[in-house]
């Protein structure tokens, strides 16, 4: 096995705050490290997840938060995987401390977005993807979060009625986490009285885009046992994989797939390739699972990492969802943090947050959302074209 320790976890709550993204980052950092019971010059290393502006690397994180948390010699590295941004920082970090480099990392994202949908950058670049998805088919996030539930709905049956339930499972673990930006129980009556952005989607339906920030400060098992961290949380597994050839299925927002006139499509889906590559390295299957940590950009999406970590077979998340699976207080709770639905986007962030709250949940400190006995989390979610992201993490 090749586990590092998770020593600290912090994060500055979400919101929309009006400040830069230095200050949140910064925030979680130190919150990190007095979690960990370390001093900032005890890290030799900081792993910076890009700020973002609307899809393309704006600032040099690991440098930007060694400066803004005082130069002290640490090495720096700066990482961009879009939403994935987070998980690549943490695979970073453990490269690193696997390799000798450092015995400490620090880990740190945050953003502060601007308001409404994220959009691309501005002038004409027709040889970039994202640029064309919005010049072509007028297609920002809601737009392709709605296809694919639109889909669901064709293949499986699932209604808006379930994709409702999944903001009101959501909503209600967010009210009971302080650092949530949507602290408030929502009913399925809310949700279907909210306005339609995409159709099938509402506005209740999709999350928002937030500022904030998150941290970790993750070490060598040597260190941590050195350091009076005798049985600290594990992080066991990484998974970045990109997708497979051919993708047989539209991916959005990629606006073509690649042709299976040759070659056969890949046995399994790029999200749920993500999922396996962790498994497979952790030596773990779904079945081990407490709880997961996943990416519900749209409640619809929810229900199809469901499928894509192996809880249930394909078309049968909603199945899951209504038999309270899912819920805190299920057999199986996902998104215990409140997910998406309650902290809305801060991009470099949400890969972090979402390891923070396994680490939480392991050591059963997670308070009135604490699942009992977690001993095996994992988090999943994607960055833009072909980025893979989920973290295995063990007590």
């Amino acid at each position: 096995m090749s586990d590092i320790a998770v020593l600290g976890a912090g994060m500055h709550p979400w919101g929309k705050w009006g400040r830069s993204f230095v200050s949140y980052g910064t925030a979680a950092a130190r919150a990190a490290l007095a979690d960990a019971g370390l001093d900032w010059r005890d890290v030799g290393s900081v792993v910076g997840a890009d700020t973002v502006r609307c899809g393309y690397p704006g600032y040099v994180a690991g440098a930007t938060f060694a400066q803004a948390l005082g130069w002290q010699g640490a090495r720096v590295t700066s990482v961009y995987a879009a939403c994935a941004s987070g998980a690549q920082a943490i695979g970073t970090a453990r490269a690193q401390i696997l390799a000798g480099l450092a015995d400490v990392v620090l880990v740190v994202g945050a953003d502060s977005t601007p308001k409404g949908f994220f959009a691309p950058a501005g002038g004409d670049r027709p040889d970039d993807p994202d640029w064309l998805r919005f010049r072509i088919l007028g297609a920002t996030n809601p737009a392709y979060f709605a296809l694919y539930a639109r889909r669901r709905m064709d293949l499986y049956g699932d209604t808006a009625e379930d994709f409702a339930q999944v903001k009101v499972k959501n909503a209600a673990a967010g009210a009971l986490n302080p650092l949530a930006r949507y602290r408030k129980a929502v009913t399925a009556e809310e949700v279907a009285a909210s306005a339609v952005v995409a159709d099938p989607l509402r506005l209740l339906d999709i999350c928002a885009t937030s500022d904030g920030g998150a941290a970790l400060v993750l070490s060598s098992m040597e260190f941590a046992r050195r350091h009076g961290h005798p049985d600290p949380v594990r992080v066991r597994a990484v998974s970045t994989v990109s997708p497979t050839y051919p993708k047989a299925v539209l991916d959005l927002p990629d606006i073509a797939t690649d042709s299976a006139v040759a070659v056969s499509p890949a046995a399994h889906t790029f999200r749920a390739s993500i999922a396996r590559a962790a498994y497979e390295e952790a030596a773990i299957g779904p079945e081990d699972l407490s709880l997961a940590e996943v990416y519900d950009l749209s409640t619809a999406l929810e229900l199809e990492w469901y499928e894509d970590i192996g809880l249930c077979a394909a078309g049968e998340g909603a199945k899951l969802l209504r038999e309270g699976a899912t819920a805190l207080g299920g057999r199986l709770p996902v998104n215990t943090s409140g997910g998406l639905a309650s902290f809305g986007e801060a991009v470099p962030a949400q890969a972090i947050a979402q390891v923070c709250e396994l680490t939480w949940q392991l050591r059963g400190t997670a308070g009135d959302r604490q699942v009992p006995g977690a001993r095996v989390g994992i988090t999943a979610n994607q960055g833009l074209f072909g980025h893979g992201s989920a973290v295995v993490a063990v007590r």
